[in-house]
């Protein structure tokens, strides 16, 4: 089923985000989009996706494609102000939508689809 294989995607993808807050923090900042020093922001960040990327595989296995799909809704949160993050902080546009938007969009998708399941 194609919703629930992207929602996996995605989770995965999120969980492996927010690992390379902790083990190459540098290159996981720098990818984010916007100039940064080193923080426990950095860390903060990290545990954000980790946790919600386990949530979202947590829920895939024991909750029905409404419970996935109204989480998803939720954590599309993340990506659109993420984008605002990056626009309001020096990052660039083709950063801010070419990723953090564009997720953002993917993640809606999916739970659209969810909710067709």
């Amino acid at each position: 089923m194609i919703a629930y294989g992207l929602a996996i995607v995605l989770n995965l993808f999120v969980v492996y985000m927010g690992a390379q807050f902790f083990l190459r923090p540098e290159a996981a900042v720098a990818g984010y989009g916007v100039p940064s020093k080193q923080s426990v922001y950095v860390t903060i960040k990290g545990l954000r996706d980790l946790s919600y990327g386990i949530l979202g595989l947590a829920l895939i296995a024991f909750a029905d494609a409404r419970a996935v799909a109204i989480f998803m809704l939720v954590v599309a949160i993340n990506p659109l102000g993420d984008t605002l993050i990056v626009l309001r902080n020096g990052g660039t546009k083709a950063t801010a939508f070419g990723i953090h938007f564009s997720t953002a969009v993917i993640v809606l998708i999916d739970a659209v689809l969810l909710f067709l399941v």
